[in-house]
């Protein structure tokens, strides 16, 4: 197919080191521009990764005409007033998670997705270690799947970092709490009806640090996770069911272009002797994000207004989770 032709808002680590590579190495891909708010700085990234123009503030990129697709980085705050801005000048968007800091801020965007195609940027879901966890689960390799649990954690107590900036969307649920809402959304293939919390903020930062929650998915089946900014760096997912169990050992930041490992307890067995290890395809998760996106915008239907829902859902769940903190019980995930 004919590459899509994409721009890159803002030189954000994330874009600089994980993404942008894999958009240079795609054939799907033609990278033509990158925008900073600050122009030294823009001509310095694409200088340095071999990107043909660089814009001085994101207007000027928007304003391109050759520019199709723009992938948007940016810090949390920024991610729905930039996303608008390039729906309204004719730009297709691929959004990092999370998509928008509310429910009404998804809405918004949805509302606006008529004429450009608009997705959040959960990379995850496009890797093999994730599509097989769901396949497994949909053979009924682990018979009836009762509870998806994830712990994920990093250690970063900076006050100049983003994540630590309640202002601009920083803290424990926002980024990366929300891989763990996707995790169980992804693997029961549905939604949860209630949601519960329990927050630890930093006293200095205000932005919660260690935040654990219960989801209720219905026909009991729960989603439990633990997320922590200030913890020892650790990742794990499990899938439990009525036989069997799956686990994925490094399910959010996959090796690039690496194979990652899955395992499938089918035994129960509590030695592990039951316990067999698959090996997926060596995969780049952010390569088949940006190329899956690209095929979309060029193969795929027209916008539609259900192209969002998944977003919208995203952030119901989470509003649900601040609703709980403040109110200390088990809270509604609303829907419309």
């Amino acid at each position: 197919m004919k590459p899509v032709v994409w721009g890159v808002l803002s030189t954000a680590r994330i874009g600089v080191e994980k993404v942008i590579p894999e958009m240079l190495a795609s054939p799907l891909v033609e990278l033509r521009a990158i925008a900073s708010r600050s122009l030294p700085s823009a001509q310095a990234a694409a200088q340095r990764l071999g990107i043909p123009q660089a814009y001085g503030s994101y207007e000027d990129l928007l304003a391109d005409p050759a520019i199709e697709a723009i992938y948007n980085p940016l810090p949390n705050h920024l991610h729905v007033p930039l996303t608008l801005q390039a729906a309204a000048a004719g730009k297709h968007v691929l959004c990092e998670k999370p998509f928008a800091l509310s429910t009404d801020e998804a809405l918004t965007v949805q509302a606006a997705a008529t004429k450009v195609h608009i997705e959040e940027a959960f990379m995850v879901r496009h890797h093999p270690q994730w599509q097989r966890a769901r396949e497994l689960v949909r053979e009924g390799r682990i018979g009836t799947p009762r509870a998806v649990q994830v712990f994920f954690s990093y250690f970063n107590d900076d006050g100049a970092n983003i994540r630590n900036q309640p202002g601009m969307g920083g803290g424990a649920l926002y980024d990366i709490g929300c891989y763990a809402v996707l995790a169980g959304r992804y693997l029961f293939e549905a939604e949860p009806l209630r949601a519960v919390s329990l927050v630890d903020r930093d006293p200095l930062h205000g932005v919660d640090r260690l935040t654990s929650a219960l989801l209720d998915v219905g026909a009991g089946r729960q989603v439990s996770f633990t997320v922590s900014t200030q913890s020892v760096p650790f990742q794990r997912v499990q899938v439990v069911g009525t036989r069997g169990r799956i686990e994925l050992f490094i399910p959010f930041n996959a090796a690039r272009g690496g194979q990652m490992r899955l395992a499938l307890d089918e035994g129960g067995a509590l030695d592990g002797s039951g316990v067999t290890v698959e090996t997926l395809p060596a995969a780049d998760q952010y390569r088949l994000e940006v190329e899956a996106f690209s095929r979309r915008i060029r193969e795929g239907a027209g916008p539609q207004s259900g192209d969002l829902d998944d977003a919208v859902a995203q952030a119901r769940v989470i509003d649900a989770l601040w609703r709980s903190e403040r109110s200390g019980c088990w809270e509604p995930v609303t829907r419309d």
